[in-house]
């Protein structure tokens, strides 16, 4: 799902479709009359007169096809949540505290949808394209529900405790954290396509620390942060780094301080992950954003994603077996 979002948002298919309609919209045109209208549509909003004007009706289906298989997928995966969920659910296989999570994540993923129409919106009539505020408020909410997924699955894993130090934990959840940041700052630089300047490396605008005056122009300040191309493609680098240092760091103390195999193994893959996702970063910064590099970019974020939560829940606090068992039931048993 994310990697289709990515895809529609790198071939700017996210704006071919001008409508909201959860039910109805799940069928595309399916006549001539039908993609006149849709075509029509698409060319009362902004980013056709200033992007793409003159498009044919074939170019149009081209992105059109993007916008809606991502919408698609979305309602598939409604549906492959939520039917077993509530055959669970009927069955009385799920507790109280089981059924608040995947309630909960269910929710959001509802919560998505309407986020995910919210950023469209922002793309029909003042702007030619989506703002990058909503573009990473969206991003960043499908990942968080991925990673609640993941951790709710290991939580229902049986598996011995984990020995580690209390630093190697802590540094678990800082690296988790910190990759939730550069996540949300690689949404606002594929939102302001400042990956497609500045493309050079180690350097960036033509040190390896711009000047102040570049980077802290606009007023107030803060909105560099987020508004300001080289600052944020300069934040999204130096975030990286910092992210690769921990990584390596928690690796190095996982061994020294002779901790379990299994934190070790999910230190070393955790670096791993993160040196290949920054070399990618890389090569895509240099080559301008194509999109296969982007692509891959994006996949492997989401590997890193993963793997920084398997680490930071395997290091968490132990649960006894009998708080384990109350997260579910066998089917058929009641909660």
């Amino acid at each position: 799902m994310v990697l289709v979002g990515g895809a529609t948002r790198l071939t700017e298919s996210g704006l071919s479709i001008v409508e909201w309609k959860p039910v109805t919209g799940t069928l595309p045109p399916l006549n001539q009359e039908q993609w006149t209208q849709a075509f029509d549509g698409y060319k009362t909003i902004p980013q056709y007169r200033e992007l793409n004007a003159g498009m044919s009706l074939s170019e149009f289906k081209t992105i059109f096809w993007w916008e809606w298989s991502h919408r698609l997928l979305g309602r598939v995966i409604g549906l492959a949540y939520l039917l077993p969920f509530l055959w669970f659910l009927w069955r009385g296989a799920l507790n109280a505290d089981i059924r608040r999570r995947l309630w909960m994540i269910f929710g959001l993923g509802a919560l998505q949808g309407a986020v995910g129409w919210w950023m469209v919106a922002s793309g029909l009539s003042q702007r030619a394209e989506v703002s990058h505020y909503r573009l990473a408020t969206h991003l960043v909410l499908a990942l968080f529900i991925f990673a609640s997924i993941v951790w709710t699955l290991r939580r229902l894993a049986h598996r011995p405790p984990v020995a580690a130090s209390p630093r190697l934990k802590i540094t678990s959840v800082v690296l988790l954290a910190l990759t939730f940041v550069q996540l949300y700052l690689g949404a606002l630089v594929a939102g302001l396509r400042a990956g497609k300047v500045y493309n050079t490396w180690p350097d960036i605008d033509g040190g390896f620390i711009p000047s102040t005056a570049r980077l802290l122009f606009e007023k107030p300040w803060w909105r560099n942060l987020f508004d300001n191309a080289l600052t944020v493609q300069f934040e999204h680098r130096m975030t990286a780094y910092v992210l690769l240092a921990l990584a390596v760091l928690h690796l190095i103390d996982a061994v020294r301080s002779r901790a379990g195999v299994a934190a070790v193994n999910g230190a070393r893959w955790l670096a791993a992950a993160i040196t290949l996702q920054a070399t990618l970063g890389i090569l895509t910064l240099l080559n301008q954003v194509p999109i296969d590099l982007a692509l891959a970019h994006q996949a492997v974020a989401v590997a890193v994603l993963t793997l920084a939560v398997l680490q930071a829940e395997r290091l968490a606090v132990p649960r006894s077996e009998t708080e384990r068992q109350k997260l579910a039931l066998p089917a058929g048993q009641r909660g």
